[in-house]
């Protein structure tokens, strides 16, 4: 398996757009690569940014993009608001201000049906039939230290390796068991994208042979 960083020029809030991003870097996609787009230029794509001089109290902004939320005196240390947006569990709504020129940046709305469109661009670019795109965002893992990956909107591929029914090397069968594949590409992408200035906002999943294509929407 190989992963390919795309080095492009920095998408410039309050939007821009992702298509002249993708046409103007040196991306040349194949038959089965997996396209990894981190979400804050899809988000600038869409114009979900708010200046932050114009936001008096941003504890309001989280609570309203939030699905559910505990409030910031509730949560340990007060360091965040603790939310669900989209049924991910994730900090601030996912609201972001890193790399953001002085803006909020929202999550991207509807990122599984961005998704597709930007596989079905790519698929008529490059004249292929399998490809699949996943959209990352930096999440945290309760308990633990740092950022990893994680997909907010993917289309093109089967996100879960079902091993139920399946039997184990002692003949258990197994009840349970799913591997989450689109997860474990998003952190991949997102490890080696980066989280700080290195302008690596896509990359290319290259000879994953446990990737599953389809044509098929699969949320």
């Amino acid at each position: 398996m190989k992963v390919i960083t795309i080095k492009t020029r920095a998408m410039q809030p309050p939007q821009d757009d992702i298509y002249s991003l993708i046409n103007e870097s040196c991306l040349q996609a194949k038959e089965r690569d997996v396209f990894i787009i981190t979400s804050k230029i899809l988000a600038i794509h869409q114009g979900r940014c708010i200046p932050i001089n114009e936001i008096r109290n941003k504890d309001a902004l989280i609570e309203k993009e939030a699905d559910v939320f505990i409030p910031r005196c509730e949560c340990p240390g007060e360091h965040v608001i603790l939310t669900i947006k989209k049924h991910t569990l994730i900090p601030s709504s996912g609201i972001d201000e890193s790399n953001a020129n002085g803006y909020y940046i929202l999550w991207p709305k509807n990122p599984e049906k961005e998704a597709k469109r930007i596989c079905q661009y790519l698929k008529k670019k490059f004249s292929l039939k399998k490809l699949a795109v996943v959209i990352t965002d930096s999440h945290c893992v309760p308990l633990r230290y740092g950022t990893i990956g994680i997909s907010i909107g993917f289309y093109g591929l089967k996100p879960l390796k079902d091993y139920r029914g399946k039997k184990d090397i002692f003949g258990r069968i197994l009840k349970i068991t799913q591997t989450n594949i689109v997860d474990a590409l998003a952190v991949t992408g997102v490890l080696v994208m980066g989280e700080g200035s290195e302008r690596r906002t896509m990359a290319i999943i290259r000879d994953a042979n446990f990737v599953k294509f389809t044509n098929k929407e699969t949320y």
